[in-house]
């Protein structure tokens, strides 16, 4: 499927909702935030599931003039939820958001999850964002609670993405696809890799949906119009993920 082709936002006469989702790495902001919310303001999405956001000192601050930047708003997350957060446009109708912080492991990072559930017309979605760790039994331990977390939401349809430190044939990737769809191994649409920006070989950040989702494309937008080479490269370390998903009327 051609780049200039993902389907655009739009809610459907039978209320359901064509949404487009963003996951993306942003590395704390700590390189060319003006190329990175031009990025994220070229995909168009109605929710961005951002790992690594800003989480220290004037973290709110940093995670605003994102959002300002991008023509979205602040959902959750953050220091609150030890790096993932979520964004979203103003098409969204915010039911709840809950920050959740994962059990430390002695010598790792704290991780935790953005979660939200929100509407989009008629249809009813959960979101969660998601970083986890680069220790192999730690990251399977908190694939698990993803997928618990996602059922206690109590919502039907859900959307999941992040930063999974590991490949598809991964055990804890391969949980994840397991209990849910793989987006872009459903519809693939742009890039693969996702790590790095100036070379990538390694998809190692992904979205996932429910399995009552349709998903109409999912992959990296180089190329999409006003995504450049140059701008990918300079926004953070990671390329994002950008996918489009029929979510069906509650």
């Amino acid at each position: 499927m051609a780049n200039s082709l993902l389907p655009n936002s739009r809610t459907e006469p039978d209320g359901s909702a064509v949404v487009r989702v963003l996951g993306y790495n942003v590395r704390s902001m700590r390189d060319d935030t003006a190329a990175l919310a031009r990025v994220i303001r070229a995909c168009a999405p109605d929710l961005v599931l951002l790992q690594e956001a800003p989480r220290f000192f004037r973290w709110r601050k940093k995670l605003a003039r994102l959002a300002r930047a991008a023509d979205l708003v602040i959902l959750t997350g953050g220091a609150t939820a030890a790096g993932p957060a979520v964004l979203s446009s103003l098409r969204a109708t915010v039911e709840r958001t809950e920050d959740v912080l994962l059990p430390l492991t002695p010598g790792q990072h704290r991780r935790g999850f953005a979660t939200a559930v929100v509407r989009f017309g008629g249809a009813r979605l959960g979101v969660l964002s998601c970083h986890l760790s680069l220790q192999r039994e730690e990251r399977h331990r908190q694939g698990g609670m993803l997928l618990d977390r996602l059922a206690a939401l109590g919502v039907e349809h859900a959307v999941a993405g992040g930063d999974l430190n590991e490949r598809p044939d991964g055990r804890t990737f391969r949980l994840l696809a397991e209990g849910l769809q793989d987006c872009w191994a459903t519809a693939p649409w742009g890039g693969e890799h996702t790590w790095t920006p100036g070379d990538p070989r390694r998809r190692i950040d992904a979205i996932f949906a429910t399995k009552g989702i349709e998903v109409l494309g999912c992959g990296v937008p180089s190329g999409l119009p006003g995504v450049t080479g140059s701008d990918l490269r300079a926004a953070t370390d990671h390329l994002p993920v950008l996918a489009a998903l029929r979510v069906p009327a509650a």
